[in-house]
């Protein structure tokens, strides 16, 4: 009963107009899909792969706001014919519907090109800044705008905001100390995801997995989680040894007293060894030299840089480094120090004379 009096109300003409409403809403949408297919086909062509991105981040919310459409236009008609309320309140969530679609398709479009950006090799730590940056600014524009489509004043939201923001600022200065310590990262790239950091200052040390707008993601090498707030960069120092253009080798080597006359051609053919040596840097500081006389040996050092700045293959170049030294020094018939003392008597005493 309740159907019929609603569809007597609605009229005749009602059932033709909203047959019309879902035909062209369908006819739209399929030619949608026709167009969507050509485009996809056009953009797999192309060299670049912004149109994919912006096809891929567009093609949802433009279906969606063929169905909104249709349907608001459907609920439009219907609130027309039975003067109902509905009609005052229609406009208003469509136009905040739009700006959802709005703030989807721009939100889309900023995770594509954040993961774009990336695959290409720009810095992360910078790239995912700016994104995040972009989402905060996407969601306070589309909360502004939905505020005021729904009446709400944003001249008082702003008047608020001016007095809240010192209360919310001193109840919340950690935060906003850990954000600008986030922003101060951001800006001087003292370290980025993927580096190994280690501060002299805090028992800090690790290869950093994530830098958040409140703490920082490090991994330690026993392969723990270390997070630590942004604010403590701005106090502490920060060493970065993944932008090392070199590893040194700085060891000292005790060779016998025994052995002195042997000094000087073992350090001047160290010495050649490592000019010659494939995996070391010639073109940096690199001094062999005899350096001392110490309480068991006689001491000479080495002094290079190596090439490589991988930790490991540094570990494998040092161990070369230290057995072709070895071998030198056997070759010439010496042998590395150890600890020893001798003993010198100046005389033995007599034996005394027996009864």
């Amino acid at each position: 009963m309740q159907f019929a009096h609603l569809t007597h109300e609605l009229g005749q003409g009602w059932a033709i107009e909203v047959s019309c409403i879902i035909a062209l809403t369908l006819l739209v949408t399929l030619l949608w899909r026709v167009l969507g297919k050509r485009i996809v086909k056009i953009t797999e062509r192309s060299q670049t792969h912004w149109d994919n991105i912006l096809w891929e981040s567009l093609n949802g919310p433009v279906s969606w706001f063929i169905l909104l459409l249709g349907l608001s236009l459907v609920a439009d008609s219907v609130a027309d014919r039975i003067d109902s309320n509905l009609a005052i309140y229609l406009p208003v969530v469509r136009k905040v519907c739009l700006e959802g679609l709005f703030a989807l398709a721009a939100w889309r479009v900023t995770n594509s090109g954040e993961e774009e950006f990336i695959a290409k090799g720009r810095d992360a730590t910078t790239v995912q800044a700016v994104a995040k940056l972009l989402k905060a600014s996407i969601i306070i524009i589309v909360l502004l705008t939905v505020f005021q489509s729904l009446g709400v004043s944003i001249s008082g939201l702003l008047a608020f905001g001016g007095v809240g923001g010192l209360v919310i600022g001193m109840a919340a200065k950690d935060l906003l100390a850990n954000f600008f310590g986030a922003f101060v990262v951001y800006l001087d790239k003292p370290f980025r995801v993927g580096d190994w950091i280690r501060s002299p200052d805090r028992p800090i040390e690790g290869t950093v997995e994530r830098i958040g707008f409140r703490v920082t993601k490090i991994r330690t090498f026993d392969l723990r989680p270390l997070y630590v707030p942004n604010s403590v960069f701005t106090q502490i120092s920060v060493e970065n040894p993944s932008r090392m253009l070199n590893r040194r080798i700085y060891e000292t080597v005790g060779v016998r007293y025994q052995d002195a006359t042997q000094v000087r051609t073992i350090v001047e053919q160290v010495k050649q060894m490592l000019e010659n040596h494939e995996s070391i840097d010639a073109n940096k500081t690199l001094m062999v030299n005899f350096n001392g006389f110490g309480a068991s040996s006689l001491d000479f050092f080495i002094y290079t840089f190596t090439k490589t700045v991988d930790w490991k293959k540094y570990h494998q170049i040092k161990q070369d480094v230290l057995l072709k030294t070895l071998d030198i020094i056997h070759q010439n018939g010496a042998d590395c120090a150890f600890p020893t003392q001798t003993l010198h008597i100046e005389s033995l005493p007599q034996d005394e004379p027996q009864d």
